[in-house]
C-alpha cells in the first residue's frame, strides 16, 4: 500500500465486491445518520466467492488503498468474501508499513459471531454463505474461538448471489435453489436453532428463506449487529471517531457503469442514487 496519506478527516469507507454491502450500509446509516460515508463497489470483478484467496486479497487491497487515498480513516469491508480471505492479511500485514497510526480497516464476520452465543438456545448453529467464505472456515473460526461449546455447520450457496444481481430473488424459480441449500443445511445438524446469513446478498432472499426454515429456527442477517458493532467501535476508540466526518453525507462509487450501478442499487436501498465510476490499481 501507499503510505503518504491525508491525516485530514474523512467519510467511513464501505466496502462490497458488489451490491450486497449496500444492506449492511443502510443499516449503518439508520443507526449512525450523523456521519459521512463513501461506498465503492467493485461491481467490474464481482462475484469475489469463487475466487481464490489471492486474488480476493488483491482485489481488496486495491479498493482499501483507494478508500485511503479518499480521504477514509475508517474501511468496513462489509462483504463476507473479503473479510474472510483478505481483512487479517490487510490488518497484519499493509497497515502497519503505513506511516502514522490512523488507518483501520474492520470486517463482517467478527460482529455477527460476537452476537451468536446470546442467540442461540441449542448451541448449533448454521452458516449460509458463498462458496468463498465456506470453504474459508473463518465463521466456525471465530465463533469457536467466543464459544467453545457451540457446533457450527456451513453450506454453501452458489446460486444464491446469481438470483439476486439478476433480480430473480421473488421469482418462483428461486424457490427450487432456496429449498435446497436450507435442507441440506439442515440436514447436516438437526439441532440448529440459529442460521447466519453470511452474505450481505441474502436479506433480499429472506422471504424465500423464512418460507423454507422451520419457525423454531432463527435467522440472523448481519446488517443490524454489523451497525451496533460499528457504533461501539467508533465509542471505545475516540481516536478514529475524530477522524470521521460528520455531514450526513453519503457518495458512491463502482468500477462498473454507473447506470448500472444505480439501477442495481436502488433495489438493496429502495432509493435513487448517483454514482461515480472509478478504476482500481
Amino acid at each position: 500500500m501507499k503510505v503518504a496519506l491525508t491525516e485530514k478527516p474523512g467519510p467511513i469507507g464501505v466496502f462490497d465486491s458488489g451490491y450486497g454491502g449496500l444492506t449492511i450500509l443502510h443499516e449503518i446509516r439508520q443507526l449512525m445518520p450523523q456521519y459521512d460515508y463513501l461506498y465503492l463497489g467493485d461491481n467490474a470483478r464481482t462475484p469475489y466467492g469463487t475466487r481464490s484467496f489471492e486474488v480476493v486479497y488483491e482485489f481488496t487491497r486495491e479498493a482499501v488503498q483507494k478508500l485511503f487515498d479518499l480521504g477514509c480513516h475508517l474501511v468496513i469491508l462489509a462483504c463476507n468474501t473479503a473479510s474472510a480471505k483478505a481483512l487479517k492479511t490487510i490488518q497484519q500485514n499493509d497497515l502497519p508499513k503505513m506511516e502514522g497510526e490512523t488507518r483501520r480497516v474492520l470486517g463482517v464476520i467478527r460482529p455477527t459471531a460476537e452476537c451468536i452465543g446470546q442467540i442461540t438456545h441449542s448451541r448449533h448453529v448454521g452458516i449460509l454463505a458463498t462458496s468463498g467464505t465456506i470453504s474459508s472456515g473463518s465463521y466456525p473460526l471465530e465463533i469457536r474461538k467466543l464459544y467453545p461449546d457451540i457446533a457450527v455447520s456451513g453450506e454453501a450457496c452458489p446460486m444464491w448471489v446469481p438470483l439476486v444481481e439478476n433480480y430473480e430473488y421473488d421469482s418462483p424459480g428461486a424457490d427450487y435453489f432456496v429449498e435446497k441449500r436450507i435442507g441440506n443445511l439442515l440436514r447436516k445438524d438437526p439441532a440448529i436453532d440459529t442460521i447466519i446469513l453470511g452474505c450481505t446478498h441474502y436479506p433480499l432472499l429472506l422471504n424465500k428463506i423464512l418460507k423454507y426454515t422451520p419457525r423454531n429456527v432463527r435467522i440472523v442477517p448481519q446488517g443490524e449487529y454489523v451497525a451496533y458493532s460499528l457504533k461501539d467501535y467508533l465509542q471505545r476508540h475516540t481516536e478514529i471517531e475524530t477522524l470521521c466526518t460528520q455531514s450526513g453525507t453519503c457518495r458512491f462509487l463502482t468500477t462498473e457503469s454507473p447506470d448500472k450501478f444505480v439501477e442495481s442499487a436502488s433495489i438493496f436501498l429502495r432509493q435513487h442514487v448517483e454514482a461515480e465510476r472509478v478504476v482500481l490499481e
